[in-house]
């Protein structure tokens, strides 16, 4: 299969580049030329089928004509080495935990899947991959754990200055080996901003062998597409789902757009933000205006400049009511957010983090509206991980960290404070 820009659909290039490159050098997207769909058969067997076999079947979709049966098996088997479980609160309220990986983040999906496909795609050649990433708290980690030690690779992840909870930062910070982190001096956008000027810099791209490991890349998004499709099947047949997908820079979200094209029955999704309303505000105004980001508790959607906002129009032909009609968008404050975690732990008995509170805020709102709609909400991150807001509304011990997650507290953070200044990191990454 050959993959395009969404800035030129005459630029055209094979899935190792697509994949290694990550980016064009239009500064667009890479997408696949044919949206592939998923026969009769998968859809009648496919509650039978096992979470790996689902995975392996959407894989095989996107790359079966690239990479061969058993080493696509084995990408998939390594990546879905846990569950995906759907929790249901009251009836048409559900929940889908995405946190039971090794970083306890829903991109564990991606970046295992990600590290896993381009070290085939690298089986042969003897040059060091430099992987870039940006993120605003999960990435990182999830890309750090997945790519720590892998021989012929190094990391480096950029995060934003005093944007992070404590135990993601020593996620980022604590691991060593090959992986460096640099703190800069600003926000998750200007850390994205980064990464893509190095990326549009051919010589320097070429020179260190770049890759990204953000959501830019077309691998991190197929992957958490299986989730989809696992969870719908959760639900009683013939019961198409109300996804509300908590949102920052719009990959998972597109993921699931992904599913839906790939014949998933599905009746809406909801793109549910907290004040960073850049596509809620698109959703209801038909203007896409980004914007310097704000901080939030929730702060992995702290995106003032989603990246995937050009995938999403692509897949609806640039049709603002085209998309309207499939997707609404809900933001929240960070006080209604606070009182949503409350809320949840009274009547329910159960401990939600800051992201997917947003979720359960916007899913609540929908079936207020929509009775009889099922939801299901995504829960992209363990509480743990945001434990001085969890403490704040739940009082201590209200949630055990995971020893995964508890060995890191105590680990030495290791930073480099950078300026966000293109030139000097250009300069720094040639130093290397």
């Amino acid at each position: 299969m050959l993959y395009h820009s969404t800035n030129n659909p005459a630029h055209r290039v094979e899935l190792k580049e697509a994949i290694l490159r990550s980016l064009p050098p239009d500064n667009g997207l890479y997408m696949p030329d044919t949206l592939p769909v998923l026969g009769d058969d998968f859809w009648k067997n496919h509650r039978e089928l096992s979470f790996q076999e689902i995975g392996f079947e959407v894989a095989n979709a996107f790359f079966g004509e690239d990479v061969p049966e058993d080493a696509l098996r084995e990408i998939v088997n390594g990546t879905v080495a846990f569950d995906a479980p759907l929790v249901t609160l009251a009836p048409g309220d559900h929940i889908l935990e995405l946190f039971h990986g090794p970083t306890l983040a829903f991109k564990d999906f991606g970046a295992r899947f990600m590290a896993r496909l381009m070290a085939w795609l690298t089986r042969d050649e003897d040059r060091e991959l430099t992987v870039l990433v940006a993120t605003s708290g999960d990435t990182g980690g999830a890309v750090a754990s997945a790519f720590l030690n892998v021989p012929g690779t190094r990391v480096i992840i950029l995060y934003p200055k005093g944007k992070v909870s404590g135990l993601q930062e020593k996620q980022l910070t604590a691991l060593g080996g090959n992986i460096k982190a640099l703190e800069i001096d600003g926000s998750f956008d200007d850390c994205q901003a980064l990464v893509k000027s190095a990326f549009l810099d051919q010589e320097l791209s070429e020179t260190l062998n770049l890759t990204s490991a953000n959501s830019i890349n077309l691998a991190r998004l197929v992957p958490q597409s299986f989730y989809y499709i696992h969870s719908a099947r959760q639900l009683p047949e013939n019961v198409a789902p109300v996804f509300v997908v908590p949102s920052g820079n719009f990959g998972n979200l597109t993921a699931g757009l992904l599913a839906a094209r790939l014949g998933l029955p599905v009746d809406h999704f909801i793109a549910a933000t907290n004040r960073n309303d850049v596509v809620p505000a698109y959703l209801l105004s038909g203007e896409y205006a980004p914007r310097p980001s704000v901080t939030t508790i929730s702060n992995a959607m702290d995106v003032g400049s989603p990246s995937n906002f050009v995938r999403m129009q692509s897949l609806f032909k640039n049709s603002w009511a085209d998309m309207r009609g499939k997707i609404s968008g809900m933001a929240f404050s960070d006080e209604e957010t606070r009182a949503a975690i409350r809320e949840v732990k009274s009547v329910h008995g159960y401990v939600i983090d800051p992201h997917g509170a947003v979720a359960w805020l916007a899913a609540r709102k929908w079936r207020a509206s929509h009775p009889g709609s099922a939801t299901i909400s995504l829960e992209t991150a363990h509480p743990s991980k945001f434990l001085d807001v969890i403490d704040a509304e739940l009082g201590q011990d209200a949630i055990e960290i995971p020893e995964r997650l508890a060995v890191l507290a105590d680990r030495e953070k290791v930073a480099i404070s950078f300026p966000n200044d293109p030139a000097k990191f250009h300069d720094w990454l040639r130093s290397l």
